[in-house]
């Protein structure tokens, strides 16, 4: 059977097994083995993990198979053997150059386990057209088939030779005291591995303690509580779940009055029937387990379940488990929390919280970061006042989008700021800048991922000087590796406002100089990241033959906020792809000082311009 590398496959496999198994075997087909409901389970569970194991590595489909080997056990037993066969190909190649196999997906950890818990054999095969990963378990059957005998999933050989299937094992109803034992006992494992793929997905660990309490109840418990640890080393009651949900209320009130202790160890521990469940019943069971992964406690998990003198030994095991994975997932989510809450930290210092208003010059931000659900990328801007009728901008982008990406953002950012409040003009300040980021290369030693060698900063620095009188502003720039910034005259002539030089942080002895220019009103200066330029459409890059300067020609007339818009669309419009880079576009048009204003187009919020 194919089935498709996605996450999907687990369960197409699991149905696959399940309904060849169910149709090759007694009662179901005449002249057929019998085989156990609990081997059936195992080998629906095998071929679920090693079809999950190798959906996550294949790149394309995969093939399921499963097949009967029929045979004798030794003379005179009276009982004969059924080989169950569960066979997951992975397509692809099988080997490396030179002849030596290359496995795409390994098995490790808990599943390596469960197949040398489960299995008879197992074992990997290497082929032309791909690798078999394959699981084979013995089963005894009530009659001796006939020696050598093969069955595969095509049909059996209707010579073999049968009795009539033994009476299957009563399942107790719903209720009844062995009822839970009972379906531990038939479905643990299933019920174990499907628990462990649901908990693991999840990123946040008050949805884990949910989760794991709709798990257990009412499988195997009447109710069940969560605590969880908190930073101050307490503990804090996360969800609390029962059968009945018009007494979670007061099963939560009563467990609150009695928490576990934050150093619990030992597992399966009997703990005090809550109060408000007495009036409901006549007491029970309750247990609790301390919630333990990498050697440290993240909570407890307590169970209860009602008119039983004490949980069998099948149920408390279960229960054992689900907590260790309880545990792992908790770990996990928290991992992610942490991640995610300094990411957010980190974004939220890295663009400005407001922008400042300049009289005599219109301006507007666009900013979209190529990930979505990210707020901050590698690029950045800033626009702040500096006294004396000053005003400084800037535009820049750091190679790479991870999380020492954002934080050189910020550190560049935050730099520029101070160099310029200390009296640094443009080109000394490019200078300091790019003194500063080439010793930091040259003294760091940490790997930095993706990108090992030196963070390169590409910037575009200027500042402004509104003449009221005139209405026109004077604007000193340059462009340290960035996209040239485009001036656009009341005529539709469009030019180049600076000359390009060299990334920051490459030569640390390089001098940048700037370029002067006076916008007259009506004229826009446009400043770009290459995330705009760059914009593909298979081949082709939207600034290809001065693309983006035949843009802005077309803008003639458009206030800063339209030209602003004009472009963003544009950029998106040049390919149906997603963007594959951050956008960041920064206008500034001189206006009569009457009219000017500031303005923000962003993908994310902003506080208004100050």
């Amino acid at each position: 059977m194919h089935v498709p590398a996605n996450e999907l496959a687990a369960s197409a496999a699991r149905k696959f097994v399940r309904a060849v198994l169910t149709e090759r075997t007694a009662p179901h087909s005449p002249a057929a083995p019998t085989i156990s409901d609990r081997c059936v389970d195992d080998a629906v569970l095998l071929a679920c993990e090693l079809v999950t194991n190798a959906a996550a590595h294949a790149g394309s489909g995969l093939e399921v198979a499963c097949h009967l080997e029929v045979g004798t056990a030794q003379a005179g037993s009276g009982a004969g053997w059924v080989g169950v066969v569960v066979e997951v190909l992975e397509h692809g190649p099988a080997r490396r150059p030179g002849g030596t196999t290359s496995p795409h997906s390994p098995v490790h950890g808990y599943r390596r386990q469960l197949m040398h818990t489960l299995a008879e054999s197992w074992g990997v095969t290497c082929r032309r057209t791909g690798k078999a990963t394959w699981v084979r378990l013995e089963c005894a059957t009530a009659a001796p088939p006939l020696a050598g005998t093969e069955h595969r999933i095509a049909g059996l050989p209707v010579e073999i030779a049968r009795r009539p299937p033994p009476p299957p094992e009563p399942v107790l109803p719903r209720g009844h005291p062995g009822h839970r034992a009972q379906w531990a006992e038939r479905e643990g494992q299933w019920f174990l591995a499907e628990a462990g793929e649901l908990l693991a997905g999840q990123l946040d660990e008050d949805m884990v303690a949910a989760l794991t309490g709709q798990l257990l109840v009412p499988r195997l418990a009447d109710w069940c509580g969560i605590w969880l640890t908190t930073e101050h080393t307490g503990l804090r009651l996360s969800r609390v779940w029962h059968t009945d949900e018009q007494h979670i209320r007061a099963l939560r009130r009563s467990l609150e009055k009695d928490p576990p202790s934050a150093a619990l160890s030992t597992t399966g521990l009997p703990w005090p029937w809550p109060e408000s469940e007495s009036t409901h019943n006549s007491g029970g069971s309750a247990l609790a387990f301390p919630l333990v992964a990498g050697g440290r406690y993240h909570g407890t998990l307590v169970i209860g379940q009602a008119g039983q003198p004490e949980l069998t030994d099948t149920v408390v095991r279960l229960v054992e488990d689900v907590a260790r994975r309880t545990a792992q997932a908790v770990v996990t989510a928290r991992h992610y929390t942490r991640q995610a809450t300094i990411s957010r930290t980190l974004q939220r210092r890295q663009l400005p919280t407001s922008l400042a208003a300049i009289p005599g010059v219109d301006t507007a931000i666009v900013y979209e970061p190529w990930a979505e659900g990210q707020d901050v990328g590698g690029d950045f801007y800033d626009l702040f006042p500096m006294g004396g009728q000053r005003w400084c901008f800037l535009l820049g982008d750091v190679s790479g989008h991870d999380m020492e990406a954002m934080s050189v953002t910020g550190l560049a950012r935050h730099l520029v700021r101070l160099l310029a409040r200390e009296g640094h003009g443009v080109e000394a300040l490019l200078n300091r800048l790019n003194h500063a980021m080439a010793e930091e290369a040259a003294e760091s030693t940490v790997p930095r991922g993706e990108h090992e060698g030196p963070r390169l900063l590409s910037l575009l620095y200027g500042e402004l000087e509104p003449d009221a009188d005139t209405g026109s502003t004077r604007c000193t720039i340059a462009s340290a590796g960035h996209p040239p910034p485009l001036r656009l005259t009341t005529d539709g002539t469009v030019t180049s406002a600076a000359h390009p030089q060299i990334l920051l942080g490459v030569e640390e002895h390089t001098n940048y100089h700037a370029d002067t220019i006076t916008l007259t009103p009506g004229e826009t200066l446009l400043c770009v990241t290459d995330g705009v330029t760059e914009r593909r459409n298979g081949t082709r890059q939207l600034d290809d033959n001065n693309g983006l300067a035949r843009i802005l020609a077309t803008c003639t007339g458009l206030g800063a906020k339209a030209i602003a818009e004009r472009i963003r669309q544009t950029a998106h419009d040049f390919s149906t792809q997603p963007l594959a880079d951050d956008l960041a576009i920064l206008v500034l048009e001189a206006v009569p000082v009457l009219r000017s204003v500031g303005t923000i187009t962003t993908s994310h919020p902003l506080e208004p311009p100050s």
